[in-house]
């Protein structure tokens, strides 16, 4: 069921730019240190700043971008293949891409362009080697699932061997294994932010082409759309953005399957205005999800994405279970 059928995307973005403020605010403000007054009225310590400044707006910028990545790259690639399971940490991208970085951490450690490269490169093979699987095997939505499920747990598996036999390749395994922002810097954000925005806009133009494939590849066809090329092109910038949300954060999961179904079930529209919602909706969604796991325990602090897979698994059962017709299993 739609809730909000008659939204326009200008609506969306209007809503989305209010919770983002808000969940900025939220952001800026959790902990101590730093009281209302003092961030609205300039009464800041020279350690408050700093702790504003260093600490919690890159924190914010990472949380932010990282989910409207993920949020979008499980969108695209939905439609991509046309199954509604299909997310980039559920078919082993969002894994290849940590393997990949970890091998680029061994060899660069001091060259963060050169980890997102690596990330994003591993995030492609992953995505290009399921997809390869899943045609030789017949490419049901079943297949594609299962294809994913194993290339995740062998890309896994190779994570967990860089971090036994190269543990100077990441500073937290935990936190690497996860997903977490508490380390995170404003420098790595530098050259990721400029390029998960870019990479947005060549989505929205292939925006049309996404609503097609939803009908199907003989009716793609018929209506002359090269679907062997805008696939490609799809999957490609889906491991862009989950290669560089990787790189950021480490491996967290499911955002790219909770947000899209959510944003379809809430919004009655086309991929134009659900990519506007998950990018928009997805960074707050993962903000809120970051406060929550620094809040649950504090002052102990729980990677949020511990917290995203305790969400995530019992939604993706969900939808096994109650999209079983639609999804022909």
């Amino acid at each position: 069921m739609h809730i909000f059928t008659t939204i326009s995307l200008k609506k969306i973005i209007i809503t989305g730019m209010i919770l983002t403020c808000l969940v900025l605010i939220l952001s800026l403000l959790s902990g101590s240190a730093i009281s209302f007054d003092q961030l609205f009225f300039g009464h800041l310590s020279e350690s408050s700043q700093l702790i504003l400044w260093k600490i919690r707006l890159p924190r914010f910028l990472a949380a932010y971008f990282v989910g409207a990545s993920l949020a979008i790259s499980g969108l695209i690639l939905q439609s991509a293949l046309n199954n509604a399971l299909a997310s980039p940490s559920v078919i082993g991208i969002n894994s290849g891409a940590g393997f990949f970085t970890l091998v680029a951490a061994f060899f660069f450690p001091y060259f963060m362009e050169g980890r997102m490269l690596m990330s994003f490169l591993g995030a492609l093979v992953s995505a290009m080697i399921v997809y390869g699987i899943s045609s030789k095997a017949s490419l049901s939505k079943t297949t594609l699932i299962l294809a994913g499920l194993a290339v995740n747990s062998f890309m896994s598996g190779l994570v967990n061997a860089m971090i036994t036999f190269f543990p100077e390749t990441v500073g937290d395994k935990v936190a690497f294994n996860l997903g977490g922002f508490s380390t995170v810097i404003l420098s790595q954000l530098d050259f990721a932010i400029p390029l998960i925005i870019v990479t947005t806009m060549f989505v929205f133009r292939l925006s049309k082409g996404m609503d097609i494939l939803l009908l199907g590849d003989e009716m793609a066809q018929s209506l002359g759309v090269n679907v062997r090329r805008l696939r490609f092109l799809l999957i490609f910038f889906t491991a862009l953005l989950s290669g560089l949300s990787v790189s950021i954060c480490g491996l967290i999961s499911f955002v790219g399957l909770i947000v899209p179904h959510i944003v379809r079930r809430l919004i009655k529209g086309d991929s134009r205005m659900h990519i506007a919602a998950c990018g928009l909706y997805g960074g707050c969604f993962l903000v809120l999800c970051d406060l929550l796991a620094k809040s649950l325990f504090a002052p102990y602090e729980l990677p949020v994405g511990l917290l995203m897979s305790l969400i995530g698994a019992p939604f993706f059962i969900y939808l096994l279970i109650h999209k079983k017709r639609r999804l022909s299993l």
